[in-house]
C-alpha cells in the first residue's frame, strides 16, 4: 500500500513539473511572438528559427504530458 502511494505521489509530482515546463514554454513562444511583431523583418529571421525550436519543445511537452494523463 505504501509503495502504491509512493508511486502515485511520484507520477503527480512529475506531471506538475512538466505542466510547469509546458506553461513556461507556453509563456517564452507568446513573449517571443510578440517580439517578433515588433522586430522589422531584416532582423526576425534568427529570432523565428528559436520560436520554431520553442514550438517543437512546446508541443512536445504537451504530447508527454497527454500521455502522463492517458496512459495506456
Amino acid at each position: 500500500m505504501e509503495h502504491e502511494f509512493r508511486s502515485l505521489y511520484q507520477t503527480a509530482m512529475s506531471i506538475r513539473l512538466i505542466a510547469k515546463d509546458l506553461y513556461q514554454l507556453i509563456r517564452e513562444v507568446e513573449h517571443l511572438e510578440t517580439q517578433i511583431r515588433n522586430t522589422p523583418y531584416e532582423n526576425q529571421s534568427d529570432m523565428k528559427d528559436r520560436l520554431r525550436k520553442l514550438r517543437a519543445e512546446r508541443n512536445r511537452m504537451r504530447k508527454v504530458l497527454e500521455g502522463c494523463k492517458d496512459p495506456k
